[in-house]
């Protein structure tokens, strides 16, 4: 059996207009600190987007999701903040903010498995 191990995770929301606060679960970033681990998970639906009216094009969201992945996969061609350690990454990910892309506040859990977490939140919170 597989130790337990602390990790926190956040759902990432697009918001068509931030000012009216609709928004759509679009994906998952989760960190755990003894393992050094973070990973974001993302399906951005177009279609769901379609049906939000919004001056926002779906080809900007994507690319600004794939951002967000590259930085934390701590891709260096992703700028500074991707070369910082994941605990930096993570809490820059899910800093409070007033954009189209924002996330939750970053909730606990135990998991024996990080990857199959995240998947199966993934399922739960995404799909």
């Amino acid at each position: 059996m597989h130790e337990q191990q602390v990790y926190e995770y956040a759902v990432i929301r697009v918001l068509p207009q931030v000012e009216r606060e609709e928004f759509f679960n679009v994906g998952i970033v989760m960190f755990c600190k003894r393992r050094k681990f973070i990973r974001m998970q993302y399906l951005f639906n177009t279609a769901k987007w379609a049906l939000f009216q919004t001056e926002l094009s779906a080809d900007q969201i994507e690319q600004n999701l794939a951002a967000f992945e590259k930085i934390s996969r701590g891709d260096s061609n992703a700028g500074t903040i991707a070369r910082e350690e994941p605990a930096e990454r993570f809490r820059w990910l899910t800093a409070v903010r007033s954009s189209c892309i924002q996330t939750s506040r970053p909730h606990p859990g135990l998991s024996s498995n990080l990857d199959e977490t995240i998947e199966r939140l993934f399922q739960e919170l995404v799909v």
